[in-house]
């Protein structure tokens, strides 16, 4: 019969009733909810011991702020934290700078850090993990994406036996609202004011408008899926400011709708990605999104697509993903981590495109068209023009078969330099939708 002894219990014991610290860098919208949900759940052996923010008064005597236990220590001043004896640092601040430094502090004095910041993953990520690694502490993101859906923790644990080929989806609450409400009718500016009103959409809002945040989430989606190291910066990324009700119209006459898509696909030693608005089948699972709902798909070569999906905006909902990234690493849990590479990016798909012109209706528009693309080798699969329009500004749609968009853009270049032309073409890509990826 095999005991244990005295030493070994007394070890286990400890470790059962051992009480992980943790503070708490930002105390907003998801910093609040955070210190909620960890005050009404009262986890065992989880203490919230530090809040640091800014303006700390403030905040101190907010309203949310009476869910807080009194034995926080509230601080306005970093150090306190990172000299503190707090084995979890949760970060809800947001952005590089300053932020970089304080984590690196607090990763190489052997706190883990539980974040929610994409911008620092997106760009840092890589190597705020190898410090992590070095120091035996964690490193853990999983509400950076998606908010409260778990497709960060779902692509590690649930798909890493797989090969990720290619990834796709709507990461962007604020501008999924913004076009659902298009489709439904609604202008693009007034919808973009009712936005910011509701708080989804900053005062600025072309971090989420012209597709950057959107660009940093899928970074964190190909680093995790796909193993491949991305530079933001060479993502391309499209704007949805162009998109006008009369483009719902003829979407609608191609059985489709339009979102802003975050797409990454592995070919070879290439990663094709790129955010930007574009024509979606009404068949697809991206265009059953509306408002702020998020939704991942991610197609494996063995197991198919798989679909993440659900409302991730908001403080409660990413305040759930913060809470359950901080119980894993509080238990020991980790990651599965595999190899990542860097690898070079590009924009170009082999897609169908839409083409929206603006025209002072004259005799051989459409020729002059259709000639400027096959001087490049596109050809056209459909031509659209819905009445009721006057003919000094009518608004009419070209598809294309597949082709590459740089092919279509040589096109558009000097067709936009004709006389009838009163709007720069407005080109996107249609999605087509492919159950089988490619082998990565």
């Amino acid at each position: 019969m095999v005991t244990k002894s005295k030493k070994q219990l007394q070890a286990k014991s400890g470790k059962a009733n051992r009480v992980v610290k943790v503070a708490l860098l930002g105390f907003g919208t998801v910093g609040s909810s955070v210190a909620a949900v960890l005050a009404a759940s009262r986890f065992p052996g989880i203490q919230l011991t530090h809040i640091f923010n800014r303006d700390v008064e403030r905040k101190r005597t907010s309203p949310a702020a009476k869910r807080v236990p009194g034995t926080v220590v509230w601080t306005d001043n970093i150090d306190v934290i990172l000299k503190s004896n707090v084995d979890i640092v949760i970060e809800l601040i947001g952005g590089i700078n300053p932020v970089e430094g304080w984590l690196r502090k607090a990763l190489a004095s052997g706190k883990s850090v539980v974040t929610a910041n994409k911008q620092l993953i997106a760009y840092r990520g890589a190597s705020l993990g190898k410090l992590a690694a070095k120091h035996n502490v964690q490193l853990v993101h999983g509400a950076a994406v998606a908010g409260g859906v778990p497709v960060i923790p779902g692509i590690l644990q649930g798909l890493c036996g797989d090969q990720v080929a290619r990834l796709s989806g709507i990461v962007n609450g604020t501008c999924n609202y913004i076009l659902s409400r298009m489709e439904a009718g609604a202008d693009y500016a007034t919808v973009l004011a009712d936005a910011q009103q509701l708080g989804y959409a900053e005062a600025d809002p072309s971090a989420d408008v012209d597709g950057y945040d959107a660009r940093a989430k899928l970074c964190i989606l190909s680093r995790i899926a796909l193993h491949a190291e991305l530079d933001p910066d060479a993502v391309t990324t499209q704007t949805i400011s162009t998109i006008e009700a009369i483009d719902f119209s003829y979407a609608k006459e191609l059985n489709c709708t339009i979102r802003q898509v975050s797409r990454a696909q592995v070919e070879g030693t290439l990663v094709h990605a790129r955010v930007a608005p574009m024509l979606v089948p009404l068949a697809s699972p991206i265009a059953w999104s509306h408002g702020t709902q998020n939704m991942v798909v991610v197609s494996g070569r063995f197991g198919g697509d798989v679909v993440f999906s659900g409302h991730g905006a908001g403080g409660e909902p990413t305040a759930v993903a913060v809470v359950s990234d901080l119980l894993a690493v509080a238990q020991g849990s980790r990651p599965v981590q595999l190899p990542v590479r860097k690898r070079k990016v590009t924009g170009e798909f082999m897609a169908p495109h839409y083409l929206r012109f603006v025209v002072d209706d004259k005799p051989g528009i459409v020729s002059a068209i259709s000639g400027a693309l096959a001087k490049v080798g596109a050809n056209i699969d459909s031509i659209l023009q819905r009445p009721g329009y006057p003919k000094h500004r009518l608004p009419f749609v070209v598809t294309t078969e597949p082709c590459l968009t740089s092919t279509i853009e040589r096109a558009l270049a000097s067709l936009a330099k004709l006389d009838c032309m009163l709007e720069r073409p407005l080109c996107l890509q249609m999605l087509q939708i492919d159950d089988k990826p490619d082998e990565p």
